[in-house]
């Protein structure tokens, strides 16, 4: 499971002319499930992403989770995290999980994400989105469960 971490002031996921999800400081999440992603990976990604220290404190040092500043989690299913462009130019999908076990895993992140963080804010699993955000730094993180097992 990867996922793109981006600090922000503000965040929404509009789809067709309504928007479905917004926060105001916090993170998105671009979730990318693979086809042998388990719900151990989902853990692994909600624990480190609630924990990373990428909000200043009050000296100005990245030091505070999302939770101790105060913050929210937009969530995005993101399967182009598993385009491999290897060979050639257009992206191969096989490593991305197929619709059905990635919604499923997608959901299970949320409802951890949830219980764990608090103010999560999501997509639609499947659709077409516009995601329109105001990224904090720039701070952007790569997380990726294949790096810990």
């Amino acid at each position: 499971m990867r996922a793109v971490v981006q600090r922000v002031t503000r965040a929404s996921i509009r789809v067709e002319d309504e928007t479905v999800g917004e926060i105001g400081k916090g993170l998105v999440v671009l979730l990318g499930i693979a086809r042998d992603d388990t719900e151990r990976d989902a853990e692994y990604l909600v624990s480190k992403i609630g924990a990373l220290r990428v909000f200043d404190d009050s000296e100005g040092r990245m030091n505070l989770s999302v939770t101790d500043a105060g913050g929210a989690l937009l969530v995005v299913s993101q399967f182009t995290l598993y385009g491999d462009v290897r060979r050639g130019l257009r992206p191969s999908w096989i490593e991305a999980a197929g619709p059905e076990a990635a919604e499923q895993l997608y959901e299970f992140f949320v409802t951890r994400a949830k219980s764990h963080i608090g103010e999560v804010a999501t997509g639609r699993f499947r659709t077409m989105m516009q995601v329109e955000l105001v990224n904090d730094g720039p701070v952007t993180i790569l997380v990726d469960s294949r790096k810990l097992f």
